[in-house]
């Protein structure tokens, strides 16, 4: 592979016009077919497998045109003090707001409050239920737009009126922040090159590629029915690996140039050595994206697959643009070491000293243990709050107490209790029953013999009268534990009316659908966990051509991201620091969270893994003893290590300004991972490991060696090829 990247990067360097117009061309076709493309946003949502979604689908069949998974929102009303809902002329406007939401061209149906006796037993409180059409994910700007408009006429008359239910879900933004965490990984690029060129270089590539990947998929986001967060995620990790996959190659070529070779060849060599870090770096991210498929829900499939695009992108383009833009930059460009303009010539002046990597690594082979110990009881103490770990999807309780959908929520709460922010719909299916009718009743009779139960309305057939439904009201608000056990006791009830009397009982709602997404995301984790460790484990096995090394990897990944897990509960659920990070509601964390996290963790930690840990096999193979490999690892790579993992931090970062707050989680978990990952697991625990390890670090079975292909990643092909040049040239000397 060295070899062939080799002649790759030559390629790309001295045909560098050809290089950059097709780039350019791509991203000006992407760019065009976005353009012209209808927007990203209007994505359907189906979880199969789940009971809740094939009670939706029975609906469908059964119900036609009600539209039981369309959007709901609940307009809430509330009385001036001293007034009541019941009051004539309170009365008249919540009549009037019903048919002012009427008219929208998607609403299916409005509940008059008063006709659906949704008015609080002390008459300050009323809510009227709006089912649109079509899904949240669906719901046209223009409809969002009536019926806020219509919330604010009832604002105008003097009534509290709020609005909640996922008909006002919206695109989420991410504000300025993301723009500094871009600024800030041009500092950083300033500083490591001592160049504004160079550094500029790794973060033109990346924009281009992020944009190639963002105007790709919003340009096919109708065929493929792509969500807007399918963009956000693709931006997040495409930035990310863009900007280090860039910076390892320019590293190199600069390295390669202060060994006194030519600028082409030093292209060459820095993509044949770097390059082929950064194409398993790659792969491993892309296995994890991909792998993401394994939990056989469609738009997180979808996510994962689109950034896993973005990702290869960013790898092509390193392996091309970069070389090509070198050629470009010509001089422009120094070698390692050289003296830095920007930075007073301060480098040249160290030039004789050894460097902070060499420096560090050397301490870490003569206290191996210690360091070992320190890392691992850090990281440990960081992961004691996931054992409280509790999880759960948002819901409007879990939002800012400045929006309407918090507002509505409390006002639900405050006039019927909090149950009826989330109630449950049974759905009877008696098909099969001799008596439907009394099938029902059973049914009915049996939920409201169950404990936290409210109130159980009374069953509502369809026209063929062979499916009814149920709607039940919990005591309990819908991300609560006492709702989660009510909705598993209902389907328990459900099974023993089946046995009794042929009918089918199946709970939904979008409480009920939560609580089964939460537990096929539960149960995917470890097939998940097995699927992507177990395809990386084997990938960086043909890498480093090791045991050892792959699995200490593995465990440290397993380390950082518990350690990671734990700083995210502590945040977001204990509500520590809250106030920093702009978390204005504690409360369980996503349930997509753990397994988005081991995913994507798990394919950023492979690239410091890969490029770290391929220059000390670099050293070993080319004759170093173990402990002087680890230290010549760090002395060329720990300084590029460094940059790359404060840059992943900084663009993740910069999404904790997110109005979302599952964008919000996510930027903050990522973030904190890279930390954990980048400076304590890779930086500490693997040099340490390593040094105790020794030669047995880089044992493999020889039966084993002997199967597996020779990727070359540390460019012994390269190597091989300039000494029998040196040795043609020295005997045409003679």
């Amino acid at each position: 592979m060295a070899t062939f990247l080799y002649k790759l990067g030559r390629l790309a360097f001295r045909r560098r016009h050809f290089v950059a117009l097709m780039w350019v061309a791509l991203l000006t076709l992407a760019g065009v077919g976005a353009a012209g493309a209808p927007a990203p946003g209007t994505t359907s949502f189906s979880i199969p497998g789940t009971e809740a979604q094939k009670a939706f689908d029975l609906l469908e069949e059964r119900f036609p045109g009600m539209s039981a998974d369309g959007a709901t929102a609940r307009v809430v009303f509330k009385a001036p003090a001293g007034e009541k809902m019941t009051d004539a002329a309170n009365k008249s406007t919540v009549q009037k707001t019903v048919r002012e939401l009427s008219d929208g061209s998607e609403v299916a149906s409005v509940a008059d409050p008063y006709a659906a006796k949704a008015v609080s037993r002390d008459g300050t409180i009323a809510y009227a239920r709006v089912r649109y059409e079509v899904s949240g994910m669906e719901l046209a700007d223009t409809s969002r737009q009536a019926l806020q408009a219509a919330a604010q006429d009832a604002r105008d008359t003097g009534l509290t009126v709020e609005v909640g239910g996922d008909a006002l879900q919206t695109t989420p933004h991410t504000g300025t922040t993301e723009i500094i965490g871009i600024a800030v990984a041009a500092v950083v690029l300033v500083i490591t090159f001592g160049s504004l060129l160079a550094a500029g270089l790794p973060l033109l590539t990346a924009l281009i590629g992020v944009g190639i990947g963002v105007a790709s998929i919003t340009a096919l986001a109708s065929t493929l029915d792509l969500g807007s967060t399918t963009s956000t995620l693709a931006t997040m990790i495409g930035l990310a690996v863009g900007i280090d996959y860039a910076l390892f190659i320019v590293s190199r070529y600069r390295a390669e140039l202060a060994e006194g070779r030519e600028r082409e060849e030093a292209a060459g060599r820095a993509v044949g050595t770097a390059g082929s870090a950064v194409v398993f770096a790659g792969l491993t991210v892309v296995i994890a994206l991909v792998g993401l498929s394994v939990v056989n829900i469609p738009m997180l499939t979808k996510m994962g697959v689109a950034a896993a695009g973005t990702v290869a992108i960013a790898v092509l383009i390193a392996l091309t643009m970069i070389p090509a833009l070198l050629g470009y930059a010509g001089r422009r460009v120094r070698p390692a070491g050289e003296k830095s303009k920007l930075l007073g010539g301060t480098r040249a002046a160290r030039r004789g000293r050894p460097n902070m990597g060499t420096r560090w690594a050397s301490f870490v082979v003569r206290r191996p243990v210690a360091v070992l110990l320190l890392g691992v009881l850090g990281l440990g103490a960081a992961a004691v709050p996931a054992a409280s770990l509790e999880l759960g999807l948002p819901d409007d309780g879990s939002q800012p107490t400045s929006t309407t959908q918090r507002r509505a929520y409390d006002l639900l709460s405050e006039g019927f209790g909090p149950g009826f922010n989330g109630p449950l719909m049974v759905v009877v299916d008696a098909e099969r029953s001799e008596d439907p009718q009394a099938a029902f009743g059973d049914v009915a009779d049996e939920i409201q013999g169950l404990e936290n139960v409210v109130t159980v309305t009374p069953p509502a057939p369809n026209e063929a009268g062979d499916t009814a439904t149920i709607t039940v009201i919990p005591d309990a608000k819908p991300s609560s534990v006492t709702t989660e056990d009510l909705v598993h006791s209902i389907r328990d009830t459900g099974a023993r009316a089946a046995a009794d009397t042929d009918a089918e009982v199946l709970v939904t709602g979008s409480t009920a659908m939560n609580i089964d997404v939460s537990q096929k995301l539960n149960d995917a984790l470890i097939p998940y966990l097995v699927l992507v460790v177990g395809l990386a484990f084997l990938l960086l096995i043909v890498v480093f051509r090791s045991i050892l090394v792959p699995l200490k990897a593995a465990l440290g990944f397993l380390l950082s991201v518990m350690a990671a897990l734990g700083a995210v509960v502590a945040v977001f659920q204990w509500g520590r620091l809250s106030g920093l990070l702009g978390v204005e509601e504690t409360g369980p964390v996503m349930s997509m969270m753990p397994i988005f996290m081991v995913g994507v963790v798990f394919g950023l930690a492979m690239d410091y893994e890969v490029f770290l840990v391929t220059r000390m096999r670099e050293a070993y193979v080319h004759g170093e003893k173990p402990g002087q490999a680890v230290v010549t690892g760090f002395r060329h790579g720990a300084r590029v290590v460094t940059a790359a993992a404060v840059i992943m931090m900084a663009v993740f970062a910069g999404f904790i300004g997110s109005s979302e707050s599952m964008v919000k989680m996510i930027g903050f978990g990522l973030a904190v991972a890279v930390f954990f990952d980048a400076f304590v697991v890779r930086m500490a625990i693997v040099p340490a490991v390593l040094a105790l390890l020794g030669e047995k670090a880089w044992w493999l079975p020889k039966w084993l060696d002997r199967a597996l292909p020779n990727v070359d990643v540390e460019g012994e092909g390269l190597r091989s090829a300039a000494d029998r040049g040196d040795e043609d040239r020295d005997l045409v000397r003679a």
